[in-house]
């Protein structure tokens, strides 16, 4: 429910001012975060942060979860032996979804993941790059 001015999240968070504005006015136009004007304005959430998900706030900035050649994974076809491809695809952005939409902002803002989450990054295989 605090109102921050965009400087003051900005030096929080350690970015750029100039990049945050950019990513402020996605989460605006996507109803995310509300702007006061005047001199007591700034940024607040428009809904609880226990409200407001991971997911939310990558497909307010980025778009959606998961694309492939830029189309949701449904609205892709392959054909002969590629064609399990389709569900291979949508079960990625399930399993996206599964976690993106389980972590709310008070989750990190608190330290707090859910049990599932902390289990799946605690496996050793979680923290590979393959």
């Amino acid at each position: 429910g605090a109102v921050l001015t965009g400087e003051e999240i900005a030096r929080r968070q350690g970015i750029p001012y100039r990049f945050l504005v950019q990513i402020l006015r996605e989460l605006a136009h996507a109803g995310l975060v509300e702007s006061r004007r005047g001199p007591e304005g700034g940024f607040l959430l428009a809904r609880p942060a226990g409200e407001v998900t991971v997911a939310d706030v990558i497909r307010a900035v980025d778009g959606p979860l998961a694309a492939v050649q830029g189309r949701a994974p449904e609205a892709v076809r392959y054909a002969g032996a590629a064609a399990a491809l389709d569900e291979v695809w949508i079960a990625s952005r399930a399993a996206l979804r599964a976690v993106l939409e389980r972590v709310s902002l008070a989750d990190l803002a608190g330290g707090e993941l859910p049990d599932d989450v902390r289990r799946l990054a605690a496996e050793p295989e979680a923290r590979t790059r393959r």
